[in-house]
């Protein structure tokens, strides 16, 4: 199976539909008129149906088992054919196209064996995916392109030499990875003056975003907050109450970073923690869904 476990939860959707194709209409008309002998054909389908989204992962070995949270079923009939549509909604790291095709095709299986006593001639013509949404793809166009970015390294180890930095550069190329040019990376110690002067620098280079990592912790010499705060002309708390969360639910040490977030003119400025797990884990968090941010304090759009 696919590693999900760097995703996040988002809202995910997907339509399917199954066709059965009749010969006559003699059959059409038994369904709608209920006197097949093995049933009312529709809601034995999409009893059938419903079962087969909800256990799609016990039936497809790559898929993973997703709350299902909204299953429909309906039907269309257009001259001799049955039009089966699956809808599947999950609140969810993964998608439920899956479900929904593995839902479209059950139903229309279990259409075809309550008829053939009836029609020799049924056909299952297509079992298709219509439409799927949520995930990184369906935000991917809303991001403006052309951003740049600057990565500060705070930590007087690896000022000194003593240390040799992997968040910094793990950072650089998420950032690469999001279509986002990492123009400047720099490494400077644990002083609230360096760190001051440096993102005021990048603000007035235009930067349009400024990550720190290190300094976040409770250590004596951790002073990136208070040195980045009073920049801010406006902290957005909800930016790193989302990478917490995320970061909890993880390693509960998350609960002790003090990260902050915030902007200055169009400028956005972001505290990560020192540790590569912790860096990772919040541009996982953050990633690319914060750059809707550019397009609505530079465009007014949202």
């Amino acid at each position: 199976m696919v590693d999900i476990t760097a995703k996040i939860k988002t809202l995910r959707s997907a339509v399917a539909m199954a066709v059965v194709k009749l010969s006559h209409q003699e059959a059409i008309d038994a369904v709608l008129e209920k006197r097949v002998p093995k049933g009312d054909v529709f809601e034995m389908a999409k009893t059938a149906g419903l079962f087969a989204v909800k256990r799609t992962s016990d039936m497809i070995p790559d898929c993973h088992p997703v709350p299902v949270e909204f299953a429909a079923i309906t039907y269309e009939i257009a001259g001799l054919d049955i039009k089966v549509r699956v809808e599947v909604k999950t609140i969810y790291k993964t998608g439920v196209e899956v479900e929904a095709m593995h839902g479209a095709s059950v139903t229309a299986l279990t259409i075809y064996d309550m008829l053939k006593p009836l029609d020799k001639n049924i056909e299952i013509s297509s079992i298709k995916l219509l439409e799927k949404k949520g995930g990184k793809s369906s935000f991917s166009s809303k991001y403006p392109k052309g951003l740049t970015a600057a990565v500060i390294v705070c930590s007087d180890s690896i000022t000194a030499g003593k240390a040799i930095d992997k968040s910094g550069k793990l950072i650089a190329a998420k950032l690469t990875q999001c279509d986002v040019l990492c123009a400047d990376y720099i490494v400077i110690p644990d002083d609230k003056k360096a760190v001051a002067d440096n993102v005021l620098k990048y603000c007035d280079e235009k930067k349009d975003l400024i990550i720190l990592t290190g300094g976040t912790g409770l250590s004596p010499r951790d002073i990136t907050p208070e040195s980045i705060k009073p920049l801010f002309t406006r902290e957005i708390p909800g930016i790193m109450e989302a990478a917490r969360r995320y970061g909890m639910e993880r390693m509960p040490y998350s609960m002790l970073s003090r990260s902050i977030g915030g902007v200055r003119g169009n400028t956005l400025i972001l505290a990560f923690p020192g540790s590569v797990s912790g860096a990772e884990d919040y541009m996982n968090a953050l990633f690319p869904y914060i750059l809707h941010l550019f397009g609505i304090i530079k465009g007014g759009s949202h």
